[in-house]
Order: C-alpha cells, then sequence, then structure tokens
C-alpha cells in the first residue's frame, strides 16, 4: 500500500468536491429538510379523526359517553348529524372518518340494567387509522361497562378484582418521531451515499477523467478506497447534523454510549458507499445508474423496518429484508439512542455490517477490473 498515492486520490476526491459546492450544499441541506419534514409528517399513532354524531337519545348519558370519546383525542367531533343516512353520507363524501350512533332508548337502558347498543361506524379504507379509531372505541366501551357495573354493585369502593398497568419502555409518551428519527437517520445516510456514489465513476467517464485514473500506478482497490474516503466525513456530518436537530426539535434521548453509535455507523457508512461504488460499476451512463440505483432504495425502506414492523411482514419479505444493511443499522441506532444499548448486546448487527462493508467494497473492486478491460 502507497500512503502518499492514496493521500493524492483521497485529496483529489476533495478538490472536486469543493468544485461542486452546489452538491455539498445539498448534501448537507436535504438531510435537515427531510428530517423535519418525515418527523412531522409521519405518525403512526393516528389521533384527531373527524367525526359526527347521530344522538337519538339527547340525554345526559350519552353527551356523556360521546365526551368519552372525544376525550381519547382520537375522535374532534365536527358536527352533530339528524338521520342515520347523513351520518353514511358524511363518512362517504370524506367529510368524517368515523360516525357515532346512539339509539333513542340509550339512558333509558342503562337506567334500567339492561344492555344500551351503541354503533361507531369507522371508515377503514386506511387501515391504520381505522384500527386505531377501533381501538379507542372499544376502550371507550370497556371503561365505561366498569364504572357502570361498579356503581350497580358497588364494587368500586372494594377496588377492581384486576388492576393491569402497563408501563410502556423507552418511548413513555408513545411519540412516533422518537422511533421514526433515528430510522430517518438511516434511510438519509443509506439513500444519500449510495445515490452518491454510484454517480461518481459513471460521471468520471463522462468527463474523461476514468481514463486518466486508469493510466496511473493507482491500484483498483486504491482508486475506489479513495473515492469512499472523502464521503465518510459527509456521511458523519449528516448524522450529527440529524441527530442534533432531531433533539432539538423532536426531544429524541440519546441514551447509549456516541462511540458505539459512531463505530455502528462508519460500518454501516462504508457499506453503502461500497453498494453505491458498485452500482456505479452497471451502468453506463447516469441515467441508468440512478434506474439501478432506485431498484435498491426503494426495498430498502419498505422491507427493512423503518416504517412498517418487521414481525407484521410475510416470511419471503423478512428473508428479503436481511440482505439490507439498513435492518441491521436500525437494529443499532434504535438500541443505542433509544435503550441505551453499547455495542456488546448489539454485536451480531454490527458483524453483519462489517460483512455488507467488505463484502461490497470487494464486489465494487471485482466489477470495476471488469470494465478497466
Amino acid at each position: 500500500m502507497n500512503a502518499e498515492r492514496l493521500r493524492s486520490m483521497v485529496k483529489k476526491e476533495f478538490v472536486q468536491m469543493r468544485r461542486d459546492p452546489a452538491t455539498l450544499r445539498l448534501m448537507l441541506a436535504v438531510p435537515v429538510m427531510q428530517l423535519l419534514i418525515f418527523g412531522f409528517a409521519i405518525r403512526t399513532d393516528v389521533r384527531h379523526l373527524p367525526t359526527v354524531v347521530f344522538d337519538q337519545s339527547r340525554s345526559q348519558q350519552s353527551r356523556a359517553f360521546v365526551q368519552s370519546l372525544t376525550a381519547t383525542d382520537n375522535f374532534v367531533l365536527r358536527r352533530e348529524v339528524h338521520s342515520y343516512a347523513e351520518a353514511l353520507e358524511a363518512v362517504d363524501a370524506g367529510q368524517a372518518r368515523a360516525a357515532v350512533v346512539l339509539p333513542p332508548d340509550y339512558a333509558r337502558e342503562l337506567k334500567r340494567g339492561h344492555t344500551a347498543h351503541v354503533q361507531v361506524l369507522v371508515d377503514a379504507s386506511d387501515p391504520t387509522a381505522s384500527q386505531s379509531a377501533i381501538g379507542a372505541a372499544q376502550l371507550v366501551g370497556q371503561r365505561t361497562n366498569v364504572r357502570l357495573v361498579a356503581e350497580r354493585t358497588g364494587a368500586l369502593s372494594r377496588g377492581l378484582p384486576v388492576d393491569v398497568r402497563v408501563r410502556p419502555l423507552y418511548n413513555p409518551a408513545l411519540k412516533s418521531a422518537v422511533f421514526i428519527v433515528p430510522g430517518i437517520i438511516g434511510m438519509i445516510l443509506s439513500n444519500i451515499l449510495i445515490i452518491i456514489t454510484a454517480l461518481s465513476i459513471v460521471r468520471e467517464r463522462e468527463t474523461g477523467t476514468l481514463e486518466q485514473l486508469i493510466v496511473t500506478p493507482l491500484a483498483r482497490w486504491e482508486i475506489m478506497l479513495g473515492k469512499i474516503v472523502p464521503y465518510v466525513f459527509v456521511g458523519y456530518i449528516q448524522m450529527t447534523t440529524v441527530l442534533i436537530v432531531g433533539h432539538l426539535v423532536f426531544h429524541v434521548p440519546v441514551r447509549g454510549p456516541l462511540p458505539a453509535l459512531y463505530g455502528a455507523t462508519f460500518l454501516f457508512i462504508v457499506a453503502n458507499l461500497g453498494l453505491g461504488l458498485f452500482i456505479s460499476t452497471l451502468g453506463r451512463n447516469q441515467a441508468q445508474v440512478t434506474q439501478t440505483a432506485f431498484l435498491f432504495m426503494l426495498p430498502n425502506v419498505l422491507l427493512s423496518g423503518f416504517m412498517f414492523p418487521r414481525e407484521a411482514m410475510p416470511e419471503a419479505a423478512r428473508l428479503f429484508g436481511l440482505v439490507l444493511p439498513l435492518t441491521y443499522y436500525l437494529q443499532l441506532i434504535r438500541g443505542i439512542v433509544l435503550k441505551g444499548n453499547g455495542l456488546t448486546e448489539l454485536w451480531p448487527q454490527a458483524l453483519a455490517l462489517a460483512g455488507f462493508a467488505v463484502a461490497f467494497f470487494a464486489f465494487a473492486t471485482q466489477r470495476f477490473s471488469k470494465t478497466l478491460e
């Protein structure tokens, strides 16, 4: 290994990066923009569903039930309707996502000790929103049942037979941003670094500087290594920026050791840079390489666990997700940032990222040697 030759290659990449300040500013500004957009927009805890109410009872009991529903923050009362057909029409037209129908004898049945029937119509075209609404409505019904039974039997003074208390760990407020922001770091690093490096060799070929690199004494692996070293620093700047903004804006904690986080991130950055270089050898122009990169990026977002839990995926999708570096990095960064783990608990994921980094760099170098011929 010739340190002077490698230093010259790295210096050349930094000079080339400096000559394109627009791209450099874009690499630094896009992560913050994506963090703010995704951090505020992506919500797995669906709230504030517009709701209409058809209250035929118009009693204190029926109003109390509606207030219990709106108190969950899952439902927001838009207006009252005056018929069942009008309630359905509001849901059909998209004016409401849920409709609550209370019968005329609601209060009378409760006073008699009989079962009072309440119907909640939910727009289930969006499964995530509908599940939240259905769960909230059922919970309100259960709480109402417990309160009424306790009042009738006097059990309230003696206490309930079973008291189940759930303690959420790591994210007590159940904020989506706390889960999403660490994932955004992995997604941004993966997508941006793959695109940047995928275009690097193709751009060299199109501008005619690749031939100059070929005739130099630089070995193939030295050319590959020289191309990824500057972007390791870019990746660290992106990660640090997003981490700081996520902590200040979304109050995402950083509970684990920072050296472990930066060490795991180094493996992830190198793996994505190696994958980008490998992709850059698969096309002859920037359009071909960009399309190829998007073939890798879409499964990255959908199958890695960034937004959708991998446990809910079919077996084939879970197996495919195991060949994505982002799958392991998300487990690492969420374990370090949210749970306070170190590499001693997460060494299998770190080992997998190290394997990806070595494999992708080797594939890119081998593929680059074929293009030289």
